[in-house]
């Protein structure tokens, strides 16, 4: 049977974080998957998360099942965490999810269940990712335009034109909260409030990926698309992650929120979630979630994350900052300070793919092929050997 197989395209972006493993160059430098990095290129763990650990390791008492919507008090926690109060918590259906894209797929079965002919307007660009798992669960998605013809700045005009023109009721919109992936480009308040009022008008359902809440401007700050959603939209979904703003990658934590109309079709929705959820992971883990309620919970052991969230915030804005003044001292005739309206871990830097190809070739510098950096990985040590490499691929 399986001999008429064929294999499978690398991922986009996990597969050339595998190459670059398996380069033995030892000077190469790592600027792909999302993952945040410390000035010694490592990613921590954060002390926090070792203190609730150690706080879970002499008050845990089984390692049975949880419930298929998860920790019940991770699920209050994340929908306090990311909606605040612009929602009743009676009105929010909320689900745990193996990581962010867990909470995704857990949306898109859903909406592919009861809203079949339901289309998914993505961002171009998004997340590649969002497309396989849209489509994987047999929903239709389309793109609307996103990026300014130099890609340094968001296209809003062209992003409402079509939208208006081509969106119709019952269609979801994809949009992320925060830090943009893959630009680093966000709206302002008064332009998600333009988006918000637009997509309610049309009778559109957004869906927003909240993968990176606190690595914008600010924990509260990173809500506003929130804030500005729920004033024009009585539903929505929301995805969130806990792998960066907690450091809990490999932990796949995440969590799927429904917000309705009323407690009763809260109930109702949820007891839909749980049914996709269960004839997909059945029920997930258990120990990433512990470690993110036991923080949100103790009020000194909160305050000490929000301080390590603005530590990773502040060097990642250093790092990029430090980027752009780099590329000046080499003497490059283009001017890099765009970058620095750009928000979170990702910015587009604007080399084209046969620059990105010899950087790597030639360099051992990875970056995805559209240009995207993760600043993260960025270093004060790599730092004058990324711009020089950078200026050389430019000349040529």
């Amino acid at each position: 049977m399986f001999e008429t197989i064929t294999a499978a395209p690398p991922d986009p972006i996990l597969g050339l974080n595998e190459a670059f493993l398996k380069d033995p160059r030892l000077d190469k430098i790592n600027l792909t998957s999302g993952v945040y990095r410390d000035e010694q290129g490592r990613t921590p763990i954060l002390k926090t998360v070792k203190k609730a650990e150690e706080k879970l390791l002499s008050s845990e008492t089984s390692k049975g099942y949880l419930g298929i919507d998860g920790l019940e008090e991770f699920d209050q926690a994340a929908a306090r965490l990311c909606l605040g109060n612009d929602v009743p918590a009676s009105q929010v259906a909320a689900v745990q999810t193996p990581g962010g894209t867990g909470a995704l797929r857990v949306a898109a079965d859903f909406l592919g269940t009861h809203f079949g002919a339901a289309r998914v307007w993505c961002s171009n660009p998004t997340w590649p990712n969002h497309i396989g798992v849209f489509q994987s669960a047999g929903l239709e998605t389309k793109s609307h335009p996103y990026l300014s013809s130099d890609k340094t700045s968001l296209d809003l005009a062209g992003m409402l034109d079509l939208i208006e023109r081509e969106g119709r009721a019952g269609d979801a919109i994809c949009l992320h909260a925060c830090c943009h992936n893959p630009s680093g480009i966000d709206p302002t308040e008064q332009q998600w409030s333009e988006i918000a009022e637009l997509t309610a008008q049309r009778g559109m359902l957004p869906l927003v990926d909240f993968a990176y809440q606190g690595f914008g401007s600010g924990l509260e700050e990173d809500r506003v698309a929130i804030t500005q959603i729920a004033k024009q939209h009585s539903e929505f979904l929301v995805c969130s992650s806990y792998s960066k703003n907690f450091g809990l990658y490999s932990e796949r934590v995440g969590a799927m929120l429904a917000v309705v109309n009323s407690p009763s079709i809260a109930e109702r929705v949820l007891s839909q979630l749980k049914q996709a959820v269960r004839v997909n992971y059945s029920n997930p883990p258990r120990h990433g979630a512990a470690i993110v309620a036991t923080i949100l919970a103790d009020a000194g052991l909160r305050a000490q994350w929000l301080d390590e969230l603005a530590e990773m915030r502040n060097r990642i804005h250093k790092m990029r900052s430090s980027f752009v003044q780099g590329m000046k001292t080499t003497g490059c005739s283009v001017d890099f300070s765009f970058l620095m309206g750009q928000k979170g871990m990702f910015s587009f830097s604007g080399l084209n793919p046969m620059q990105v190809d010899w950087l790597r070739t030639q360099k051992g510098i990875y970056m995805v092929g559209s240009g995207r950096i993760n600043v993260a990985g960025i270093t004060q040590e790599n730092l004058p050997t990324l711009c020089n490499c950078v200026a050389e691929a430019l000349r040529m």
